[in-house]
C-alpha cells in the first residue's frame, strides 16, 4: 500500500451508528488518521476526493436494487472492502422486513404511493459483493475496529474469534442467564465483545453474528428447556439479528 493509504466509508441502510462510534474514537482516532487519508466519510467529511481506495469500510445492508449498482461501483474501485456493524456484516434487524408480505405492508403503510420506494429482501454485503473483512456488533466495539484497521494496513488478516460469547461470560464472572431462567444467545454468538450485554444485566442478542460451527439445533432445545421458550420465541429472538443467516424453524 502508499505510504498513506486512502480509506473511505460509505453507508447503505442502517442506522450509521457504526460510524459514529468511529468518529467518537477521540484520541485514538488522531492517531489512525496519522497514517492514513480519508477520502470519503458523510459523517465527518463533506464531499469525497478520490477514485479508488484502500479500504473501504462499508454500513448498513442491501435493500435495494439500486444499492447493489452502487456497492459494485465501490467493490470495483476498492483493493479491500470491509463491512463493518452488523447490518452490513449478517444482514442485521434489517432482515426482520424479509418475514412479512413486503407487497402487502408497503401498500397498507403507503397506499398508491408504494411504488416509490423500490426495495427488495435485505441481505449483508458478502452476498452481493466479496467482502476481505468484517468488524462485527451493533454498534461496532472501537477498539476492535482499530485492531482491525491496523492489522489491514499492516497486511495482515484480521482476527475474529471464534469461540461463542458464553466464554467471555465466564471470564468476567457472569453469572449465566439460563441459571437465572431466562434466555441468551450467547451460547451460538461470536466472540468479542466483551460479554458486554450480558455484563450490563441484559442477555446476548446475537449481533455479532453466530460462532463458527455454532449448533442452532442444540440450541433451540437449550431455549426451550432452560428458558422456557416457545418455538416462535426462539424463532422471534433468532430473527432479531439472525435472520439472513439462521435456518427457518
Amino acid at each position: 500500500m502508499a505510504d498513506k493509504p486512502k480509506i473511505a466509508f460509505f453507508d447503505f441502510a442502517g442506522c450509521e451508528g457504526d460510524q459514529l462510534q468511529i468518529a467518537n474514537l477521540e484520541e485514538d482516532l488522531l492517531a489512525v488518521l496519522g497514517h492514513v487519508e480519508v477520502v470519503a466519510f458523510r459523517e465527518i467529511l463533506t464531499g469525497e476526493y478520490s477514485d479508488t481506495y484502500d479500504i473501504a469500510f462499508i454500513e448498513g445492508s442491501i435493500t435495494r436494487p439500486a444499492d447493489e449498482i452502487r456497492l459494485k461501483e465501490i467493490r470495483a474501485k476498492s483493493k479491500l472492502l470491509v463491512a463493518f456493524g452488523a447490518c452490513a456484516a449478517i444482514g442485521g434487524i434489517n432482515c426482520l422486513k424479509n418475514f412479512h408480505d413486503e407487497s402487502v405492508y408497503r401498500q397498507e403503510v403507503y397506499g398508491d404511493r408504494a411504488h416509490w420506494y423500490p426495495t427488495y429482501p435485505a441481505r449483508p454485503i458478502k452476498a452481493v459483493v466479496k467482502v476481505d473483512a468484517e468488524v462485527p456488533g451493533c454498534p461496532i466495539d472501537r477498539t476492535e475496529f482499530v485492531r482491525i484497521t491496523k492489522e489491514l494496513l499492516l497486511g495482515k488478516e484480521p482476527y475474529l474469534p471464534r469461540h461463542p460469547v458464553c466464554v467471555e461470560c465466564k471470564q468476567v464472572g457472569n453469572i449465566c442467564r439460563y441459571d437465572l431462567g431466562r434466555p441468551c444467545l450467547g451460547i451460538i454468538t461470536r466472540a468479542g465483545c466483551g460479554a458486554c450485554c450480558v455484563t450490563e444485566g441484559a442477555i446476548c442478542w446475537g449481533c455479532r453474528g453466530l460462532a463458527p460451527y455454532a449448533n442452532l439445533d442444540a440450541a433451540r432445545v437449550v431455549l426451550e428447556e432452560r428458558a422456557g421458550l416457545s418455538r416462535i420465541e426462539i424463532q422471534d429472538l433468532m430473527r432479531l439479528y439472525l435472520g439472513y443467516t439462521s435456518a427457518p424453524l
